[in-house]
């Protein structure tokens, strides 16, 4: 059972709210479960920690669960939090589940491509994209063209440090859904750091289903728009 959690002392502040929708798949909910505790259990070793001194500003754990997609092939679901246990912010809790109720089974990145040159074509894809934005964001920042080439060097190398050619990279995505109801793209979700300075926040890169399909395992295909 997943219930909402509010607690407030003066060390601590906790507060994560469930989807409704998780009920109705057992599997999917325990997941939804596990990541919260796990989360929790992070926080209450940082409170331990203080022992009976009290923090500046109260630690603090926020997690809420949204229902990105329902239907009787596919259910996905956002996490989104933070986590402070002190400095200057918390860090992100940011993960992406996708359940397939018809195989009772969490859609897994390591099963999805199974092959690693379909993580190459994938990278690749992603990699052009987040360059591309990037290249944007610094024209918009008019930056003086004496800095340029050293900000596209040090952003441009943590975009390569954070999408190498592996399902570790893309662990975190969202279906993006067709007209027909199948999968016609699936965003892959980047946390701050991960391709990217903090102040960047969360990057997103949709992948169409015709660049993702050659590489999709053929047990997965009938998801996709094409396939």
């Amino acid at each position: 059972t997943l219930q909402d959690v509010i607690e407030t002392t003066p060390q601590y502040v906790v507060g994560i709210t469930y989807p409704k929708e998780a009920a109705a798949h057992p599997g999917l909910a325990a997941a939804l479960h596990r990541y919260a505790a796990d989360a929790r259990q992070d926080l209450m070793h940082a409170v331990e920690g203080l022992g009976n001194d009290k923090p500046t500003a109260p630690y603090e754990l926020t997690l809420s669960y949204t229902t990105l997609v329902d239907t009787p092939t596919l259910v996905a679901v956002a996490a989104d939090g933070s986590l402070y246990t002190g400095g200057a912010h918390g860090s992100p809790l940011i993960a992406r589940f996708v359940w397939l109720p018809q195989r009772k089974a969490m859609l897994d990145a390591n099963a999805l491509v199974p092959r690693a040159e379909g993580w190459q074509a994938i990278s690749d894809f992603v990699r052009e994209q987040l360059h591309t934005a990037l290249s944007q964001r610094i024209d918009a920042d008019d930056v003086p063209a004496e800095h340029r080439a050293d900000m596209l060097k040090q952003a441009g190398g943590m975009i390569d440090a954070g999408t190498e050619p592996k399902a570790e990279s893309f662990a975190q995505f969202e279906p993006r859904l067709a007209p027909d109801g199948r999968i016609g793209a699936l965003r892959f979700v980047f946390p701050p750091y991960q391709v990217g300075p903090y102040s960047d926040g969360t990057q997103t890169v949709d992948v169409p289903a015709e660049v993702l399909l050659p590489h999709v395992a053929p047990a997965y295909r009938s998801l996709f728009r094409g396939g």
